[in-house]
């Protein structure tokens, strides 16, 4: 029977990974205040982090929408593939620390001739070995390929938030996107209705000069008006050409037409309310903070990886089997055959490579510890932009939509003295100019109150899924 020497060897395996050399890894303070103010909140509500975007997103269409883009879009399955070659490499270190073990048959023939055998006669022999064996591998005393592997899964985390992040982000430029189409097509209806309103208005001065009624300079104010809201039409066609192009592109693929906003600015988005004195701590759940903080961690293991090279490493090489001149006495008594070569290196002299390599390591650590912390602080200033913001939309729409009525109102009785003779047509143009420009600045802000909703639900750290 052939007698295997494993127990030796699970004896030296069971001392890698006696000791860890990597520091103890402590989250670094979050330099940004507790809570947001208070002014910049609002009273009762969800936080934007427990709402699924399917929930978030109320439209219908704008859900199909960011369906099809999570399916489609090219950066996130860019994001996607990544997460995947990481968690591959992952699997290969994580194989490292586990004993290769191989098995080996094989069978040699050969012949020698009569003029250099010693009988002098020819000679034919067969030789058949059959072998396990166990590469090359390393004890880890000192924890350096348990390093490594711990490291290979934090950059796998890391990934793993980075798409979340990716997949965060288009949810929410499409969102943008659909709404910006849709605020441009209010844009466009509004200027084809002044244009006809215009258009109108103008035809009556050119009549109302044929007959002596209005002068020459009246006619060429209202072609002024003509022309200029023809010169807006044009120009809102134009750009919303531009924003189908844009919203392909983040969808990945064609548009059903179906999936298109109407001529309306409409509610798309559901309202997130934010609780008073919230706490700045739910930055902590952005993945791209919590990316940073996975590539932090990865730089603190790579310090124990880094010191382990000061230290000797061993290296376990063998091999058990049988060999025989006959295949009918392969695994017959007394065929047996191993090696066992162990090895030992030693540091000496490396002219302060290994003394480099871990104060690189080092000041790795402080760059990711910086870079963490800047995340953080600029995680927290956009939430409380977007907060800052949301504190005063309400306020701004409700005083534009005075304005915008107010300003209707002056045009309807500028328009009205114009027709009836007792006013120029200078007075019913300005306060028509006024009316035009409150529309377009009460559409303006009703889209920024709609990407404000977009922007809480991004920079709260998406919806979990």
């Amino acid at each position: 029977m052939i007698k295997f020497r494993w127990p030796l060897l699970a004896i030296l395996t069971l001392l890698g990974g006696c000791m860890n050399l990597a520091p103890q890894y402590e989250r670094p303070e979050a330099p940004v205040s507790e809570q947001w103010l208070p002014a910049a909140s609002t009273p009762k509500g969800q936080v934007s982090a427990d709402i699924e975007w399917q929930n978030f997103f109320t439209d219908s269409r704008l859900a199909r929408l960011q369906s099809l883009a999570l399916s489609n879009n090219r950066d996130l399955r860019l994001a996607v593939l990544n997460v995947e070659k990481a968690q591959a490499q992952y699997r290969i270190q994580r194989a490292e620390s586990l004993p290769s073990i191989d098995a080996n048959v094989s069978g040699t023939h050969s012949r020698t001739p009569g003029s250099l055998s010693n009988t002098g006669s020819a000679a034919t022999t067969h030789d058949y070995s059959a072998q396990l064996g166990l590469s090359s591998y390393e004890v880890d005393l000192f924890g350096r390929v348990q390093n490594l592997q711990d490291e290979a899964l934090e950059d796998y985390l890391s990934l793993t938030e980075t798409r979340r992040s990716t997949q965060i982000s288009l949810v929410a430029e499409v969102a943008t996107a659909w709404l910006t189409l849709a605020a441009d097509n209010e844009r466009l209806h509004l200027a084809q209705e002044t244009l006809r309103s215009q258009q109108a208005t103008y035809e009556l001065t050119q009549r109302s000069h044929a007959l002596g009624g209005s002068s020459g300079l009246s006619v060429a104010q209202a072609q002024t008006t003509v022309e200029s809201a023809r010169v807006d039409a044009a120009a809102y066609e134009s750009q919303i050409l531009q924003d189908r192009n844009a919203l392909r592109l983040l969808v990945g693929s064609d548009i059903p037409e179906e999936l298109l906003p109407g001529a309306y600015l409409e509610s798309a988005a559901a309202l997130v309310q934010v609780p008073a004195e919230l706490p700045s701590s739910l930055l902590q759940r952005r993945p791209d903070v919590l990316a940073a903080e996975h590539t932090l961690k990865s730089a603190n293991i790579d310090i124990g990886a880094a010191r382990a090279a000061f230290f000797p490493s061993i290296s376990l090489t063998a091999n058990a089997g049988s060999s025989s001149s006959a295949l009918s006495g392969l695994f017959k008594s007394g065929s047996g055959a191993w090696t066992f070569a162990p090895s030992i290196s030693l540091p000496i002299f490396d002219a302060g490579s290994n003394r480099a390599t871990l104060d690189s390591a080092k000041t790795e650590r402080e760059i990711q510890v910086q870079t963490y912390q800047q995340t953080l602080q600029s995680a927290f200033k956009e939430v409380a932009d977007a907060l800052a913001e949301r504190s005063t939309l309400d306020r701004r729409i409700e005083a534009q939509q005075a304005l915008t009525d107010a300003s209707r109102k002056s045009f309807e009785l500028s328009d009205a003295l114009y027709r009836g003779g007792s006013q120029s047509y200078l007075e019913a143009l300005d306060a028509q100019r006024s009316l035009y420009s409150a529309q377009q600045d009460l559409i303006t802000l009703r889209l920024t109150e709609q990407s404000n909703r977009v922007t809480l639900y991004k920079v709260m750290g998406g919806g979990w899924n």
